[in-house]
């Protein structure tokens, strides 16, 4: 794929106009709305370097003790976090989807999906963790993100804006994210894909407030496909059926599908591998499960029924759950 962020500054530019307007990194926006909120790997791996953006000259500013450096980290997301096949295709985490036969059939021993009683220690799960890449996409400032269109009747304006090649692999990535974040969601979802961090973090704070904390699955090594066991210490975060949980979508820049039930419960899983790796994970648990597809992978997997037995899923490296303290 060919996602250049040089063009995205550029577009941004040329419909603003300005030349001297500074905007502060979504970081700061972060401490001022939740100051006793650290922020998790998941977050603060998709931020640019300490600094400001300066619409002059048209990129970010880092001030350090050696001066000044002006740069943009270019890049784009193709995959990391827990291997669960998202790829090009439809995303597992989407409840109203049915299993793709690639989701099905491509490593199927790979325990995306597991049920709620399974959760203590000692079981076994296969599982394959993949260290979030270096030049992932990162977040862009709330102001630069809302200028650019994110709306499947602007398709061909957003490719040709965003340099993408087409008929590429990345066009279909783009349309396929901005098509799971229109399309409506299951009854008793809350939902909405926010393409900035400020933009998160003022959808969650609306339906927790901002007493919150944002947790996310920490990996020390990337690891092959192989047998984690669940290690003492499983333990149940925020208050009851209270969370937002946020996936990583597949975009130029950073994108999250964020949503929210009350019918999901977060809880915080300590895994050991066979090659001696450690994972601090973060697995969501779906009491209500009735309005889902049923032909979603969870159930295909599972061979279990909608609405019959709560299922759980652990989240890739790069996806946030945020709970109520």
């Amino acid at each position: 794929m060919d996602f250049h962020l040089v063009h995205i500054i550029t577009f941004f530019m040329l419909v603003v106009g300005a030349t001297n307007a500074v905007m502060l990194p979504p970081q700061l926006y972060w401490k001022s709305m939740l100051p006793n909120s650290p922020m998790p790997k998941a977050i603060t791996n998709l931020l640019h370097p300490a600094g400001y953006w300066s619409e002059e000259k048209g990129t970010w500013v880092d001030v350090g003790k050696g001066g000044v450096d002006v740069g943009v980290r270019k890049g784009y997301y193709e995959g990391g976090g827990t291997d669960v096949n998202v790829g090009v295709g439809r995303s597992p985490f989407i409840y109203n989807y049915a299993a793709s036969e690639t989701q099905l059939h491509d490593k199927p021993n790979v325990a995306l999906f597991f049920l709620e009683k399974d959760l203590h220690h000692g079981t076994k799960l296969n599982l394959q963790f993949s260290k979030t890449t270096s030049n992932a996409a990162t977040f862009l400032p709330r102001q630069v993100a809302n200028s650019i269109p994110f709306s499947s009747n602007k398709m061909e304006y957003i490719i040709n804006k965003l340099n993408i090649k087409k008929g590429s692999k990345g066009v279909q990535i783009v349309k396929n994210t901005i098509s799971e974040c229109e399309e409506q969601g299951i009854k008793g979802e809350e939902k909405v894909c926010v393409t900035s961090l400020e933009s998160m973090v003022d959808f969650t704070t609306s339906k927790l407030g901002k007493n919150v904390e944002a947790v996310s699955t920490e990996v020390n090594k990337e690891s092959n496909l192989q047998q984690y066991t669940i290690a003492s210490g499983v333990k149940k975060l925020g208050e009851k059926n209270k969370a937002v949980v946020c996936h990583k979508e597949n975009y130029p820049y950073a994108v999250f599908y964020c949503h929210k039930t009350d019918t999901t419960k977060a809880y915080s899983v300590p895994l050991e591998g066979a090659d001696g790796s450690r994972v601090k994970a973060i697995a969501v648990c779906h009491t209500d499960t009735s309005e889902w597809n049923p032909k979603h992978l969870a159930f295909q997997v599972l061979k279990v029924q909608p609405g019959t037995v709560p299922v759980c899923h652990l989240l890739p490296e790069d996806h946030v759950v945020w709970i109520r303290k």
